[in-house]
């Protein structure tokens, strides 16, 4: 068989078929003396008539020069291809790359190395099949079983329980676990302006030990029925503890008394008590109690409620994680729910000012089972 000749040959034939014409010879036996049939000779002399050798090596390096710049033209809008196809979502972790290399070359039939070039991803890296430790499903377990349990918890609070439950395991871990499974941390409130005196101080009363400055306020919901029911929040600011939730139809300055009567019988008296303007806290019999029993009041400046931001802070967490995700259907029911609430709130949950550790845990007290020798 025949191989086809190359352009250099074909010019070589067509300047030979000139030189037989030039001596003379018919053109068809000139076609003939140089191998080749008549349609042959026109398709060749149509595409290299009249070009000599240098002319070919010009033409042959510009096609070459073409077919580069064709090739780096469609290489340049694939990559811009596979980047847009990956551009909706961020690539941040390795597995999320792996996933989209993988996306990106069924999509567009491309080679391991060239997605992995495109969107910055080392092969060895990609070939790398990770292996999660033997621990890790039952980990996931328990930290999905909290998060239901307590949904407005973010990944801290869910590793600070994990590690109370007996779980050696990092916040950093936790974390790449609770996103890989999709569970959101609650937002963060938004940030609030202070009330500033003229000498550009702001007044606070700062707790320096237990029972030093308490601080008490309302909050209002209402059960099934429509009803609305008030809680009387009494906190300690320097342990964060709860020390009491009352929860009645109508609370008034009656009901502060009292409440604070049964708190001090069992805690003693403290050395503040701070609260906010309203009606049952400014009226004149409770404020001759506070006094009788040795206590001052700290009253906040009128419209600043961040000036209590304890109690206001305890206020946001009692209604985001218990409040608006329960159904009263009896103020007997809400006295119970939030009894139980305020008890895991002062000895389970983690606080963050605390190094995540409760307000006020409870104590194990462990008991010798060893017979005794007489």
């Amino acid at each position: 068989m025949n191989k086809r000749p190359k352009p250099e040959e074909i010019v070589s034939r067509l300047r030979q078929v000139e030189v037989l014409m030039g001596q003379g010879m018919a053109r068809l036996d000139a076609i003939r003396q140089i191998g080749v049939v008549e349609q042959t000779y026109y398709r060749w002399r149509k595409q290299y008539g009249g070009m000599g050798v240098d002319q070919l090596k010009e033409l042959k390096k510009l096609q070459k020069e073409n077919e580069q710049l064709r090739r780096a033209i469609s290489d340049l809008t694939l990559d811009k291809l596979i980047l847009k196809e990956a551009a909706p979502g961020k690539l941040l972790s390795p597995a999320r790359r792996r996933a989209c290399i993988d996306h990106v070359r069924s999509q567009f039939q491309v080679s391991e190395r060239r997605a992995c070039r495109v969107l910055g991803q080392h092969r060895s890296t990609q070939r790398h099949i990770p292996k999660g430790r033997a621990d890790e499903d039952r980990l996931v377990a328990d930290m999905i079983e909290l998060a239901r349990q307590f949904g407005r918890y973010g990944y801290r609070r869910i590793a600070a329980l994990l590690k109370e439950a007996g779980w050696s395991v990092s916040d950093g871990r936790i974390e790449r676990l609770w996103r890989r499974e999709g569970l959101k941390v609650p937002q963060k409130q938004p940030k609030k302006g202070r009330l500033w005196l003229n000498d550009g101080s702001c007044v606070r009363l700062r707790p320096e030990y237990r029972n030093h400055v308490w601080s008490y306020d309302f909050v209002h919901c209402r059960t099934d029925d429509g009803k609305v029911f008030r809680t009387l929040n009494i906190l300690d600011e320097f342990s964060r503890e709860c020390l009491a939730i009352k929860v009645e139809r109508k609370l008034n300055s009656t009901s502060v008394i009292d409440a604070l009567t049964d708190l001090i019988i069992l805690r003693g008296s403290p050395a503040f008590i701070r609260s906010d303007n309203g009606p049952e806290f400014i009226a004149q019999a409770v404020r001759d109690w506070i006094a009788a029993v040795g206590a001052k009041t700290a009253y906040i400046e009128p419209g600043s409620p961040w000036e209590n931001g304890y109690c206001e802070s305890f206020n946001g967490r009692f209604r985001n994680e218990l409040l608006n995700g329960e159904i009263f259907y009896s103020l007997r029911e809400a006295q119970i729910i939030i009894e139980e609430w305020r008890k895991h709130y002062n000895t389970k949950r983690p606080h963050s000012a605390l190094g995540y550790r409760p307000p006020a845990p409870e104590a194990v007290i462990t008991i010798d089972q060893r017979p005794i020798m007489h």
